[in-house]
C-alpha cells in the first residue's frame, strides 16, 4: 500500500509553488512513498535503550582557549590606514546624506 498519493504530491507541489511535469509527479510520488517507507523501517526499531544524541561522531572544538591580553594600541592599529581622520579609518562614503 502507497503511503504518499499522486494527490498528495500535487498539493505539497502546489503549496511550494512548484511546477512539476507528469514525469515528475510519478518520480517524486514513487521517491517519497520510499523514503516513507524506510522511516517506517526506522519506526519499527526498539530503541528505548539508546541514548538520544546529537551526532554520532565524537566532536571535538578545534577552537582555542580566549586568552585576554592587551589589544594594539590605537596608533599600531591605523599606521597603515591609506586614509584616516584623527582616530578614525576614513573610508569611502556608500549613503548618500
Amino acid at each position: 500500500m502507497a503511503k504518499i498519493t499522486r494527490a498528495e504530491v500535487e498539493h505539497v507541489a502546489r503549496l511550494g509553488r512548484l511546477e512539476l511535469t507528469e514525469d515528475e509527479k510519478e518520480r517524486m510520488t514513487a521517491q517519497l512513498d520510499a523514503i516513507l517507507g524506510y522511516v517506517d523501517k526506522l519506526n519499527a526499531l526498539d530503541t528505548s535503550q539508546v541514548e538520544p544524541t546529537t551526532t554520532v561522531i565524537p566532536m571535538v572544538s578545534v577552537m582555542r582557549d580566549d586568552v585576554v591580553r592587551p589589544s594594539l594600541d590605537r596608533e599600531e592599529a591605523l599606521a597603515n590606514a591609506p586614509d584616516r581622520a584623527d582616530a578614525f579609518f576614513r573610508v569611502p562614503r556608500i549613503i548618500e546624506g
